[in-house]
């Protein structure tokens, strides 16, 4: 029972950052030097940053009963005899954190994905004079109370102490996913601007409607940042069958290398100590397959997942 909490709580993590952050995991198994001291598994997830290093985003760890047996740690049986406890312990961090910035972000700042979002949209009237930014903001207050009944959160930015492009531009560092823009002749023609923060793309859209189409654009973003971040991640994983393979791929390009390794932990040390890439995780998937190991050429039985990582 013990174990299989383990393994459920590894599937509860990858399937938060999958749905919740859109950041794509492996799953799989730690190996002996890099699970977690006195447990018998470590579960993992393994998640791909932009600059090609790995980040251990959770990790489920099967304590069987070492820990209980060192702490004395004791239960009573159905059967009146006292037995130690099988434990597990699993979580994860505020590195979740640094994975959302540094998975998502660009050059002008945060990539929320939505369902994580504070502001989920934003709205900034243009104006000039208090009698127009009044109408405006009018018209922007019917709009949000609309997308509230929608479970959708908004803010109105109605400050005069600052431009209107300097709204923009802290808005697309925050990582608002949608930004709503209207002025007076969005006013007279019953349109507003619309931009969403994951592609940067600006369209003008008609007001009637507007509800349906946000919300709709929530699930869209939530996606297309998810689907963005897999495909970066399936085009860093390369498969190696020799050594000059493995350093070349993790000097000139990065990310995961999927390669042989002969299970001993002589040879993970090895290679850390030559070039500092660790064996992240044996995915859960990992096919049987013969080969030769990488680096001291014995017999292989699958392949596991080596990166530079945090």
């Amino acid at each position: 029972e013990a174990l299989a909490e383990a393994k459920k709580m590894i599937g509860v993590y990858a399937e938060f950052a999958e749905k919740w952050m859109s950041l794509p995991v492996i799953v799989g198994h730690k190996s002996d030097s890099e699970r977690f001291a006195g447990a018998e598994d470590t579960l993992t997830i393994e998640a791909l940053m932009q600059d090609g290093k790995a980040l251990q985003s959770g990790t489920s760890h099967f304590l069987a009963q070492n820990f209980a047996k060192a702490f004395d740690v004791q239960f009573t049986s159905r059967e009146g005899k006292l037995e130690y406890v099988w434990a597990t312990s699993w979580g994860v961090s505020t590195r979740l954190m640094g994975a959302l910035i540094m998975a998502h972000s660009d050059n002008n700042g945060l990539v929320l994905p939505p369902k994580l979002a504070p502001i989920q949209v934003v709205m900034i009237p243009i104006y000039k004079g208090t009698e127009e930014l009044e109408r405006i903001a009018g018209q922007l207050e019917g709009l949000a109370a609309e997308l509230k009944k929608r479970g959708i959160s908004v803010k109105i930015d109605t400050r005069d102490n600052v431009r209107t492009g300097f709204k923009f531009a802290e808005y697309e560092l925050k990582g608002v996913p949608v930004r709503l823009a209207l002025g007076p002749r969005d006013l007279e023609n019953g349109t507003i601007e619309l931009v969403r923060r994951d592609t940067l793309e600006k369209e003008t859209v008609p007001q009637e409607g507007l509800t349906d189409r946000v919300a709709a654009l929530m699930d869209e973003i939530q996606q297309n940042i998810f689907r963005k971040a897999l495909d970066y991640r399936n085009s860093m994983i390369t498969k190696v069958d020799t050594w000059d393979e493995f350093v070349d791929v993790l000097e000139n390009k990065g990310g995961f290398i999927s390669a042989h390794w002969d299970g001993t932990v002589e040879t993970e040390v090895a290679i850390k100590d030559a070039t500092k890439a660790t064996i992240r995780c044996i995915p859960m998937d990992a096919v049987e397959e013969e080969g030769k190991c990488v680096f001291s050429g014995k017999p292989s039985h699958r392949r596991v997942l080596f990166a530079r990582s945090y």
